[in-house]
């Protein structure tokens, strides 16, 4: 029997996982996009914490994704924090994922 999409991606983000781990000093930036929010957190993997989280107020486009990676950046810059690992959850590069990256990118945070 063919696998569905969704077992698609679990095994895709069960692969990345496997390699993607953050520390205190280098948290995991995981995104999550839902179909009326986008999610981000950083999570040191080592205390098995979440550091920071941020959730988009008014919906899901790509503009709202950048609001959300530029408050991600700058929560971490509170908690001086300038490097993470980025874990995309299993999704394409591409669209909301792609928009928080880059906006992330553009407020300091290295990855």
């Amino acid at each position: 029997m063919k696998p569905t999409k969704i077992q698609l991606r679990q095994a895709r983000k069960r692969r990345i996982r496997s390699k993607v781990i953050g520390s205190a000093v280098r948290p995991r930036l995981t995104v999550f996009c839902s179909l009326t929010r986008v999610y981000a957190q950083l999570i040191d993997d080592a205390a098995g914490k979440t550091l920071a989280a941020v959730v988009s107020t008014k919906g899901k486009n790509v503009k709202e994704a950048t609001k959300v990676g530029e408050t991600i950046a700058k929560k971490a810059k509170d908690l001086k924090i300038t490097a993470a690992v980025f874990d995309r959850n299993g999704r394409k590069y591409h669209g909301r994922i792609k928009a928080l990256a880059e906006a992330a990118r553009a407020a300091g945070l290295t990855f």
